[in-house]
């Protein structure tokens, strides 16, 4: 039972880990803000940075919040273009779904191996937490090395894999003018800082759970 409850456990925590770092681009709004003026978007739009601001913040709080009515500020938008938010809102859904179930898991083992009823196994011969950083480590190291060779190509590969027989995700600036607000450039660096914040959160399991499980032999020794 102790096995189970630790990959459990495991698999808990990588999941945790994916989520808090997928979601600090969508939450962290400031994040876009920042981009705002660096990547030269009211030139590229012809609108104003505030202008750029609502727009972006309404299209955020469509898929992020319930009960919110779709709309791009003063960029015009297709009912394709409207049918794909509706598509990326499911994807945010199960993305908060997953975070709230991933933590509450976490939570609930930890109470259970407070009150003694669950002991954590020892993967790899260290602490649990070691082999969970260990393996999201390998796992954001692939999948950025993979995008790092084709950044474009992987951008395609993942709309095909989240949004299969569809192409409403091919914007025309004419008729879905946020894309001008949403370039490339913006999403690359969303993935740079979901990775890299996937790994320094993983690293830092990795040395945490290597300390631990020093601290556990030499208890062990003494004892």
């Amino acid at each position: 039972m102790n096995k189970f409850l630790t990959a459990v456990l495991c698999v808990a925590l990588v999941l945790l880990t994916l989520c808090i770092s997928i979601g600090l681009p969508i939450y962290i709004r400031p994040f876009y803000y920042m981009q705002i003026e660096a990547l030269d978007l009211p030139a590229v739009t012809g609108h104003s940075k505030e202008e750029i601001k609502e727009a972006y913040d309404q299209v955020l709080d469509y898929l992020t919040l319930p009960g919110k009515e779709f709309g791009t500020g003063v960029f015009a938008y297709s009912e394709e273009g409207e049918s794909h938010f509706a598509d990326c809102k499911g994807l945010f859904r199960f993305h908060a779904t997953v975070l709230l179930l991933a933590l509450t898991t976490v939570l609930v083992l930890w109470f259970l191996r407070k009150k003694g009823r669950f002991t954590p196994c020892r993967p790899l011969g260290k602490h649990y937490f070691f082999s969970c950083g260990l393996g999201t480590v390998l796992f954001m190291g692939l999948i950025g090395a993979l995008a790092a060779m084709d950044f474009d190509k992987a951008f395609v590969i993942f709309h095909k894999i989240f949004f299969p027989g569809k192409e409403n995700w091919l914007f025309h600036p004419r008729e879905d003018q946020i894309i001008l607000a949403l370039p490339e450039t913006f999403f690359l660096r969303c993935g740079v800082l979901i990775l890299g914040s996937a790994l320094l959160i993983s690293l830092s399991l990795c040395i945490v759970g290597l300390c631990l499980g020093k601290n556990m032999k030499s208890k062990l020794t003494i004892k």
